[in-house]
């Protein structure tokens, strides 16, 4: 098998960790890219956590046609169930079942004996394969479990069904040579281990998440489970884009092996990830940061234009990096719009599109240069907020005075469907006022959780993108929102967490 299958767990690991939470069409439409992007396999959610991930893998299992989407389970009778019933819509549906087996979480977090383990795992692996065709196991802690113990616990899993079994690092505490020396104990010690895939799931703790993986698979491992730009839990996963950007570029090193992957959507994904969690992508980010293709040093510059291989061991265009700037202006038409926007991944449709092109019109009055990154803003400001004109609130106009010798006031004005209703507040700054004049209109309470804003580009008439996080007793609700006008753009960002929370409310 030259192959490796890639097992994609973005939307379970990586959604664990702090700020990366996603609301159900969020998941649902990062499914989609991922299996635009082409995983073989991806972990949806954890069924049984709760009612919403159920729903949200449930909808995935349903949306996703190529790809084989998994649900996590622990090793429980109800935990097997719920995963069962949430994917089997699923085209391919795969139930990932997992128990701890090292000393340390046997004694201290599950307070069970070795012999107790076994027992849990032939009950849980058997029960799942009587539910789905496709099962993974994992033997959690991995990496610091007894050798001999793991060829039993493995052994046990693949008697019992199992068709992948999962070799963890948990705590990131391994290194390359002792992890691919793992990899290889495991293929040549346990007892049908030709008959399933084997798999890594290394995390980032020490930074050595990829090149373990990487040795995992030289070692013999044929499924390696990552995360895109390497999120998840504490210092995150393994980085999707890394591992397989570097199975292409170094087949002296590991051999002709490849995947399934369409790397020309790595970019692409990779920022919808960032848009859809208001995380950004750290500039010196290998394969996806802005940096990543840049050169600077006059030497390096030298070398770039004369051979692009000298300083660059992989193309800008081979995972989407492209660095085309958009020749659009305020006489360009929508037809010339919408093509672009196709091109840079946006198939909107006409209602969409229309409120798109009316905002590139108002941005080309007020902006000399419009690039692509001020597309994208655009583009995704308009996909974020599903516009529903007679349920939503929308920004009508706002007025604001503020100095350093004075409070600052904000006079609203939103309309809803047929209704326009202004409000004034006063604040200690401009976004504090119109965020009170905001709330008074709703008469809906909210807390302001997180407030981002950033220039979409250069020079002084950049777009400025928002991004707001607020929060009532149901829930957190992110919003974003774009304009050269950062007073307008917070109010506008505000308004799509505004329209989420009533929604949620409702």
């Amino acid at each position: 098998m030259n192959t490796i299958t890639i097992f994609d767990t973005t939307l379970r690991d990586g959604e664990q960790a702090p700020g990366y939470a996603m609301n159900h069409d969020e998941k649902v439409r990062m499914a989609l890219q991922l299996e635009a992007l082409g995983v073989d396999v991806m972990e949806a959610g954890f069924a049984i956590a709760s009612p919403g991930d159920f729903a949200s893998v449930k909808a995935i299992a349903d949306a996703v046609k190529s790809a084989s989407v998994c649900s996590l389970s622990r090793a429980l009778e109800k935990d097997i169930d719920a995963s069962a019933a949430a994917i089997k819509g699923a085209a391919r549906p795969r139930i990932h079942t997992f128990l701890a087996t090292s000393d340390l979480h046997l004694k201290y977090k599950l307070k069970i004996s070795r012999a107790d383990c076994i027992k849990r795992i032939r009950r849980a692996v058997s029960y799942a394969r009587n539910l789905c065709g496709d099962v993974e196991f994992s033997a959690e802690d991995a990496s610091r479990t007894d050798r001999d113990f793991l060829c039993k616990v493995f052994e046990t899993a693949i008697a019992a069904g199992a068709t992948t079994i999962n070799v963890p690092d948990t705590v990131g505490y391994s290194t390359p040579d002792e992890f691919g020396a793992l990899i290889a104990f495991l293929m040549n010690r346990v007892k049908g281990i030709e008959k399933v895939v084997v798999s890594t799931h290394c995390h980032d703790d020490l930074g050595l998440a990829v090149a373990n993986s990487l040795a995992g698979v030289r070692a013999g491992a044929r499924q390696v489970e990552c995360t895109i730009c390497g999120i998840g839990e504490r210092a995150g996963n393994a980085a999707m884009e890394e591992i397989v950007m570097g199975l292409r570029t170094r087949h002296d090193a590991y051999g002709h092996i490849s995947t399934n992957v369409r790397t020309e959507e790595i970019a692409r994904t990779a920022h919808l990830l960032s848009t859809i969690t208001g995380v950004r992508i750290a500039p010196g980010k290998a394969i996806v940061g802005a940096n990543a293709f840049a050169h600077e040093s006059g030497i390096h510059q030298h070398g770039v234009l004369s051979k692009a291989e000298t300083y660059e061991i992989m193309t800008p265009e081979s995972v989407g990096m492209k660095q085309t700037e958009l020749v659009l202006g305020k006489h360009s038409g929508q037809h010339a719009l919408e093509n672009r926007l196709r091109d840079l991944g946006y198939d909107l449709d006409s209602d969409r599109a229309a409120e798109v092109f009316a905002a590139f019109k108002s941005l080309a009055d007020r902006k000399k240069q419009i690039t692509d990154r001020d597309l994208v803003a655009l583009a995704e400001s308009r996909v974020a907020s599903k516009s529903d004109a007679e349920h939503e609130w929308k920004l009508d106009s706002f007025v604001v005075n503020s100095g350093n010798h004075m409070s600052a006031t904000a006079q609203i004005t939103l309309v809803k469907g047929k209704r326009r209703v202004q409000e004034a507040a006063i604040g200690t700054g401009p976004i504090y006022a119109a965020f009170r004049a905001v709330e008074k209109i709703i008469r809906h309470r909210f807390v302001l959780e997180d407030y981002r804003i950033e220039a979409v580009t250069e020079r002084r008439d950049a777009l400025g993108e928002v991004l707001v996080k607020i929060s009532d007793a149901k829930g957190s609700y992110r919003g974003r929102g774009v304009s050269t006008d950062v007073i307008e753009g917070s109010i506008l960002a505000l308004l799509v967490a505004v329209n989420r929370m009533l929604e949620t409310k409702k």
